[in-house]
């Protein structure tokens, strides 16, 4: 555009402060129709500033949402197996007394409000505060552990679900074979999809204003670029930095690939339904059967074993229940032996028992439980858990409750895991001190190699004060894989 075309010619000859007013809105006039060559770049950012306050308006929604979903549907059925079903049962006196409907129950005794949450983060303090609760002591012999990391919310949540079941026979709501609300694991929260959408719509608005400075400021040469186009012309001007930034995305994800694969297999609070209920903490806690009485290969085999139906009836020959629930269950024990009650003469006629497996290990894997039970002497209840205290078959209990049995190593790796087995070989002792003490021909012999043969070795063994069983070989691969 000429500047005879915008102003007069007499206009600017006259007067200069006019031409600089002209040369101005020719200026002006000319910005204005470059901007209104990206005139959709205006209506982008009202949509963006519209959207953002859109989406943040949505995310504090869902927050609100998620934080009072979160709070109704606290998993009362994962909690109540994971702390209370060793002990106790919905409608059934155990170790610990039935759980239906206590809260009614403490309320109609004359215990207070805060009384019965007092009792499940420590019952001691509850006695101390409630005389109902003093009373509810008496009535067991074995004391109830502490829970006092549960919140008063968790504990309405595990009496809400224990209240909402049925005894066998009645239509479950909420049953132990019915999914319980919130109890899936897992899952994609919605706020981490807002949380991404609220930075798409910043980084496009960000995109939208700078694209019209850089208009505005007369680069010309970026202002027909694709989004897609400017990114690369940006990446080739600073390639330094996105090969680097290249390499530590590459990098974490390489990592990221590995943790997910070391949590394969590993499945911790495993419980499976068996044909036949066996209260641990009837057989092994109340009436003290020692656990080598039924597994009675342990100390002999690779496998514990299972106990055969014939170790069953030597006990259930006279041991018939004490109610019908009982005598159902010990009916299946009758069929399984071809037992007949009345004549009381076995019929020839079995029904074999088909357990369902609890623990299982990868066929590459070598385990043998006489090298660990009789000597190593290794307790039970260092993989196991406390059996007097596991109402159902015993599971594959989480590291975490091991740590807390007395007498148990204290390991911080999931159970069954090899991360597992070599902190363990790591941590116990085969004897304190000299191991000429730690009793069988294998350790002996170990010994007598070690102090005629090699002492310094065994001097660097003795340093700690104890010889752990990493020390005498319990890493080496061929010990425990074919």
């Amino acid at each position: 555009m000429k500047l005879s075309q915008y102003c007069h010619k007499s206009v600017i000859s006259t007067n200069f402060a006019t031409v600089k007013k002209c040369v101005f809105d020719i200026g002006r006039t000319v910005f204005y129709m470059k901007i209104s060559s990206s005139q959709m770049f205006k209506n982008f950012n009202k949509w963006c500033l519209g959207a953002f306050a859109a989406m943040l308006t949505l995310g504090a929604f869902s927050v609100n949402a998620q934080n009072t979903e979160a709070a109704a549907s606290i998993d009362g059925s994962g909690l109540f197996k994971s702390k209370c079903a060793t002990c106790h049962q919905p409608f059934k006196d155990g170790t610990g007394p039935k759980l239906f409907d206590v809260r009614t129950a403490w309320s109609d005794g004359g215990a207070g409000a805060e009384s019965i949450y007092q009792w499940v983060n420590n019952w001691q303090t509850a006695v101390a505060n409630d005389p109902y609760a003093a009373s509810v002591s008496k009535k067991k012999p074995t004391a109830m552990d502490k829970f006092p990391d549960l919140s008063k919310p968790q504990i309405d949540a595990i009496f809400d679900w224990v209240d909402a079941q049925e005894e066998k026979g009645g239509s479950t709501k909420g049953g132990p074979d019915t999914p319980v609300d919130g109890e899936e694991e897992g899952g994609f929260s919605w706020i981490w999809l807002i949380l991404g959408g609220l930075f798409v719509v910043i980084i496009l608005a960000v995109s939208g204003v700078r694209r019209q400075l850089k208009t505005a400021s007369g680069e010309a040469s970026s202002d027909n670029l694709s989004y897609g186009e400017e990114f690369k012309s940006w990446a080739w001007g600073n390639l330094r930095y996105v090969l680097i930034g290249s390499v530590v995305v590459f990098i974490t994800l390489i990592v990221l690939l590995f943790q997910s694969m070391y949590s394969i297999g590993i499945v911790e609070g495993y419980q499976p339904s068996q044909p036949i209920d066996f209260p641990h903490t009837t057989h092994a806690g109340i009436n003290g059967i020692d656990c080598k009485y039924c597994h009675n290969s342990v100390t002999e085999s690779r496998t514990a074993g299972l106990p055969t139906v014939n170790v069953c009836m030597n006990c259930h020959k006279q041991v018939t229940g004490n109610d019908d629930s009982q005598k159902e269950k010990i009916a299946k024990i009758y069929a399984a032996a071809g037992w007949d009650v009345n004549a009381q003469q076995y019929t020839g006629k079995t029904t074999p028992i088909v357990w369902n497996k609890v623990h299982v290990l990868p066929d590459h894997v070598y385990f043998n439980h006489s090298q660990h039970v009789e000597v190593g002497g290794v307790d039970c209840k260092q993989c196991h858990g406390d059996m007097t205290k596991q109402q159902s078959t015993a599971m594959v209990q989480p590291v975490v409750e091991l740590n807390k049995i007395e007498g148990n190593v204290q390991l911080t790796r999931p159970t069954l895991t090899m991360g597992w087995c070599i902190e363990c070989h790591a941590e116990k002792a085969i004897s304190d001190g000299s191991i000429d003490n730690a009793g069988g021909d294998y350790y002996k012999e170990i010994h007598r190699r070690l102090l005629y043969g090699d002492k310094k070795l065994y001097s660097e063994y003795l340093e700690d004060g104890k010889v752990t069983v990493k020390e005498l070989g319990g890493w080496e691969c061929a010990k425990c894989h074919y």
